[in-house]
């Protein structure tokens, strides 16, 4: 069983930065694609930023220059670097994993951009 646990997010004024965790209970180079999505309420949940097991990162259009998706292969943990927030980025941020069939979810963390 897999389990990916997010940590970082918080309440931050618009323009700030906050740094998104997540710790995998194994490798991550074994996941065909980690990924992070986001769910504002009352709105489906949407792909934010993913990477393939290569390294190769793609990112959703409105947050392309300012989010920046990385791991840390030695910590089985993968981060999302948040800059120049802005109130609509505010949502539960989930960390997924894909491993053919299977997709893996964590427990989501709230980030809340707000003055």
């Amino acid at each position: 069983q897999v389990q990916l646990v997010e940590s970082g997010g918080g309440l931050v004024q618009p323009g700030g930065s906050l740094r998104l965790s997540c710790a995998a209970s194994r490798n991550i180079l074994g996941f065909l694609i980690m990924a992070w999505y986001r769910q504002a309420p009352g709105q489906q949940r949407e792909l934010v930023a993913s990477m393939t097991s290569g390294g190769n990162t793609n990112y959703l259009d409105s947050v392309k220059g300012r989010f920046t998706m990385s791991r840390d292969n030695a910590k089985n943990t993968v981060y999302l670097q948040m800059n120049s927030l802005k109130p609509e980025d505010t949502a539960v941020y989930y960390c997924n994993a894909v491993q053919p069939p299977l997709p893996y979810w964590g427990q989501g963390t709230q980030v809340t951009v707000s003055s």
